[in-house]
């Protein structure tokens, strides 16, 4: 399930209110000028940037260097520049580096019903503020089904099918050091062109739900650091029961597979779920095996290449 993101300009005032130092100027009647994360994607037309009249932003930040720029138009070049700026699908103005607005600046939103804002704050630090605001906030999202974990620092999706032990697994790993995020429902962001960040729904935070024993407040249990609020996927595990042999395996590169999410490639690790195999040690070795790949150390590399020169030295 994908969901569009949307952030409403009130919202975005009243959330970057005290941050930013903003004081909301004219264009009050457009608070309900909203940007989505369609914005996000758009190459004609990015979500928040300094001015530019020929690729103009959703959210035009005028710092000091773009004041100076339109108090040397002419008025006619500023009325036309102004015209052309406020024709396009403008949600909002901030005017920084504490620059006072000309008049025919807040004339002009005030006509449109364009937000106009000011702020005391430097518009490189205005457009940094926004830019990770509005990527946060209007990040693509979806919710998978699986077990959401830390594990030796590294976020681990576990999946597989019912019953076939993936909160057990989440309840053993917590015991062993590691923090769980969510259970059952898994939030997962793009927050950035090649990152997935998971979360738990509010509703759902802290709790593990195990056959037999029931809802599980992990907080409570174990303390402060068994749980943790958020962090990016990095690998999926896939727990495969024994009478599954639609597929094989690939014996000697574990990583071998992905799995798509949201355009986002994630490296996937299938374990077979056998009686007396130690899941947790699997699963530790799985993420300490993908550590040593984005390192750029890759053991099944390794043995292919001994193997070679064994058998060219035999040759």
């Amino acid at each position: 399930m994908d969901a569009l993101s949307i952030v409403t300009v009130d919202k975005l005032f009243r959330d970057n209110v005290d941050a930013l130092d903003l004081n909301w100027l004219a264009g009050q009647d457009g608070g309900r000028r909203s940007l989505t994360s369609e914005s996000l994607h758009k190459t004609n037309l990015a979500p928040i940037g300094h001015l530019n009249l020929v690729h103009p932003n959703r959210v035009q930040v005028l710092g000091s260097p773009e004041m100076d720029y339109l108090r040397k138009l002419s008025p006619d070049a500023l009325e036309e520049a102004l015209h052309h700026l406020f024709s396009t699908e403008l949600a909002a103005v901030v005017v920084a580096d504490n620059e006072e607005p000309p008049g025919v600046l807040t004339e002009t939103a005030a006509k449109t019903g364009t937000p106009l804002f000011v702020s005391s704050h430097s518009s490189p630090s205005v457009v940094a503020h926004l830019s990770h605001y509005l990527m946060q906030n209007l990040a693509e999202t979806t919710i998978v089904h699986g077990v959401f974990m830390e594990v030796n620092g590294v976020g681990v999706l576990i999946q597989g099918e019912a019953a076939v032990g993936k909160s057990e697994l989440a309840l053993e790993l917590v015991t062993r050091g590691h923090r769980l995020i969510a259970d059952d429902a898994v939030e997962l962001r793009h927050v950035a062109p090649d990152t997935l960040e998971g979360t738990c729904p509010v509703m759902l935070r802290d709790f593990l739900e195990v056959r037999g024993l029931g809802i599980l407040n992990m907080r409570s249990l174990f303390g402060e650091t068994a749980v943790k609020q958020k962090k990016n996927l990095k690998i999926i595990v896939q727990l495969v029961k024994p009478s599954d042999k639609s597929e094989e395996l690939n014996r000697l590169d574990m990583d071998a597979s992905r799995t798509s999410i949201l355009d986002v490639e994630v490296s996937t690790v299938r374990i077979p779920v056998a009686a007396g195999r130690n899941l947790a040690v699997l699963l530790e070795v799985a993420v300490r095996n993908h550590i040593l790949k984005s390192r750029g150390i890759d053991p099944a590399a390794e043995l292919i290449e001994r193997q070679q020169a064994f058998m060219n030295e035999e040759s």
